[in-house]
């Protein structure tokens, strides 16, 4: 379905593919598509929402200009996914013993490994790089309660809390995917309120004049423009580094529990909160998808629902109204604290009927019932992506 509404308030567009966008959710957008450095128009995906300084979901094209806020703190947040040569019959019938097996290969919510999780092969470029950022930026390392290196390398290849997630998935002809959902952890956290703080610092004289102060931005030239680009691109790295080795360790957990396997193929290891430097509309821009995958000619995305719905497997049409970008998932149509007072233990048991998955109040802010109907996301998109598969979970693991 192409776009649905279109808001003429600002310096640019803002196109939105979805008739269902929240008051204050369109009030970013309205403010985004107000600064004067952005490109075109603004793209909103149907799984928009409200977020802090930019809507969750939005696609945001700038020109000698990066807004850190809008870029956020799970950055590099993302998905992998992998289909195996398992079949739905190769599974037990109870599913209990393999989630306890990836819950304990894979440290969930604030635990992270006892000891370095990964190669030091892989540990040695990260430490180099970050090195680099913290001799110029110590207030990084201040932060933290630990030593920087004491936790980011533990957190290596660890899922973390809120809506990250690890699914083991059925698709149409029944084979069996290992899906995760997760980003850059407790240093990207840090990166990213470090810099939305030094931006609205550096901006101090000027935040007035902001529709909103978490528009803090940085240009090119500044003094911290090519810091933040640095950063944000290692805490990039950092999360792509940590989907792969967090599904390492998950395949290994399951290959004690199923029948011997292969990897049949790996949809896609990418991004949905991230900047990125491309090409739109005759110019060289920097976007920043905040809630939103790339979805050029031919490329492959994944779409997850909420853990009592389906997800999809997509390939993208490279549509240039959406900066060749589609939605991130289901989007959420409550807050957290909404959910825990709408809804209770009983309801999350009713809507996760067959998946093994916790269920006790500490994971009811992710029931189903919190998010978009993500069947009406996808048709709200059509122009944007094809399903390729269409996955149902029967497994979830949640920080």
């Amino acid at each position: 379905m192409p776009i649905q509404q279109t808001l003429n308030k600002g310096k640019v567009p803002v196109h939105i593919w979805t008739g269902d966008t929240e008051s204050h959710a369109l009030n970013q957008l309205t403010n985004i598509s107000q600064m004067p450095f952005v490109h075109h128009h603004v793209a909103a995906m149907p799984d928009v929402h409200m977020g802090i300084g930019a809507t969750v979901g939005s696609i945001i094209p700038t020109k000698g200009a990066i807004i850190p806020a809008a870029v956020g703190v799970d950055i590099g947040c993302g998905m992998n996914a992998i289909r195996t040569s398992l079949r739905a019959d190769d599974l037990p019938e109870s599913l209990r013993r393999l989630r306890n097996g990836i819950e304990q290969a894979v440290p969930v919510g604030f635990d992270m490994h006892d000891r370095d999780p990964v190669k030091r092969s892989t540990i040695t470029p990260l430490a180099k790089g970050l090195d680099v950022i913290l001799d110029k930026h110590p207030g990084i390392g201040k932060m933290q309660k630990r030593r920087p290196y004491d936790v980011w390398v533990r957190q290596l290849a660890s899922l973390g809390g809120g809506n990250h997630f690890i699914e083991v998935c059925l698709d149409e002809d029944q084979a069996v995917w290992v899906m995760l959902h997760s980003g850059s952890r407790g240093i990207g956290n840090v990166i990213g309120r470090y810099f939305i703080n030094l931006a609205r610092r550096d901006m101090a004289d000027q935040l007035g004049k902001l529709p909103d102060k978490d528009l803090a931005y940085f240009t090119e030239g500044a003094c911290h423009f090519d810091d933040y680009v640095e950063a944000v691109g290692w805490a990039q790295d950092y999360a792509l580094i940590n989907r792969r080795e967090m599904m390492r360790l998950t395949l290994a957990a399951v290959a004690q529990y199923l029948p011997p396997f292969t990897i049949t193929k790996e949809a896609i290891n990418c991004h949905h909160n991230y900047v990125t430097q491309e090409r739109h509309f005759g110019a060289d821009v920097y976007v920043t998808r905040k809630g939103a995958i790339r979805a050029g000619e031919g490329e492959l995305g994944i779409i997850p629902g909420s853990m009592g719905a389906k997800s999809y497997i997509v390939r993208g049409k490279g549509n240039a109204e959406a900066f060749c970008s589609c939605a991130h998932g289901a989007g959420r149509r409550m807050s957290r604290t909404r959910a825990k007072k709408t809804f209770d233990q009983s309801d999350l048991e009713n809507q996760t009927q067959g998946v093994e998955c916790r269920k006790d109040k500490g994971v009811i802010d992710e029931i189903p019932g919190a998010y978009k109907d993500i069947d009406e996301v996808m048709e709200n998109q059509t122009d944007l992506v094809e399903v390729v598969h269409t996955l149902k979970q029967v497994l979830c693991v949640k920080g």
